[in-house]
């Protein structure tokens, strides 16, 4: 496994970190989530990612790997969803770190995000203060921001955040240099969610309606077509062309988990073949927002 500096938060975070929003579904059995968590660490990867809209994401987290705490970076997000509180209020947010914590049978949480707030609600709502005190407090260690474009541009210049989450991918290069390279020059750890674009090539037509629709029609205006070795590529561009720390791939099976493994094992793109796929995005790209 490879292992990068994780900004200026002092942790060493893996190359592929684990997004756990599929086993937050109950239609998983609890033996194989287990099976799966404890798989994914033994794999090398130390940094997962959840949140409170995943399910039963963090409760299977807490439950099944407690007792290896202190082998892995985690992450939630929080701001909606406590009964008794107003979204997006200042109140919400230690109620939701409460929560998080009870849920994960943790006494701290390495990151906290706001996930994927506008601005509206990073300006006037005291949601960013109340992630601030909870920080001093010592029960979150790093805070961050989940979110896209204008959003992500505001959080970015609050300057009080520690990380950063957003969409990198082939189809979805606006961060590269829009957040994550400005994200680098003043030292936040920055995590690339969507880094295989939502597999659009798994479709021959438009997948309307799909989650990877968007991704499908910028793939065709790329002209892009590289047959079987889209996974390689599109995970590899990510990993060592997108200026992340990390990247995240959710799956209910290690078998994926372990391929992904293999495919960063093959280390960055040839020179060219990145800056073809870069200037391609340049060239055909039109005025496409990050994706939230």
């Amino acid at each position: 496994m490879i292992y990068r500096d994780f900004g200026k938060t002092g942790l060493r975070v893996s190359a592929l970190g684990f997004g756990a929003g599929q086993i937050g579904s109950s239609d998983l059995s609890e033996q194989s989530v287990e099976t799966l968590l404890g798989n994914i660490l033994d794999e090398g990867i130390n940094f997962i990612d959840t949140a409170r809209g995943y399910g039963l994401s963090e409760h299977r987290i807490g439950k099944y790997l407690h007792n290896r705490r202190k082998s892995f970076i985690l992450s939630t997000k929080v701001g909606y969803s406590i009964p008794g509180y107003q979204d997006w209020s200042a109140e919400i947010i230690p109620a939701g770190i409460e929560q998080a914590l009870k849920l994960l049978q943790t006494d701290y949480i390495d990151i906290v995000f706001l996930h994927s707030c506008n601005t509206a609600i990073l300006k006037n709502s005291g949601v960013a203060e109340a992630l601030t005190i909870a920080k001093e407090k010592g029960k979150v260690r790093f805070i961050g921001y989940s979110g896209e474009n204008e959003d992500l541009d505001y959080a970015l210049s609050m300057r009080c955040f520690d990380v950063i989450q957003c969409s990198i991918n082939i189809f979805d290069q606006k961060n590269i240099v829009y957040a994550a390279a400005r994200a680098r020059q003043t030292g936040l750890g920055i995590i690339a969610k969507r880094p295989l674009g939502n597999c659009p090539w798994q479709f021959t037509t438009q997948p309307y309606g799909q989650y990877a629709e968007e991704y499908w029609k910028r793939m065709k205006a790329m002209n892009l077509d590289l047959g079987t070795s889209w996974p390689s590529i599109a995970l590899r561009f990510s990993a060592f062309h997108g200026n992340a720390d990390t990247i995240i791939t959710g799956s209910s099976k290690i078998e994926h988990i372990r391929q992904n493994i293999s495919l960063l094992q093959q280390g960055p793109l040839d020179a060219h073949s990145a800056e073809k796929l870069i200037n391609l995005f340049q060239i055909k790209q039109n005025n496409w927002n990050s994706q939230i």
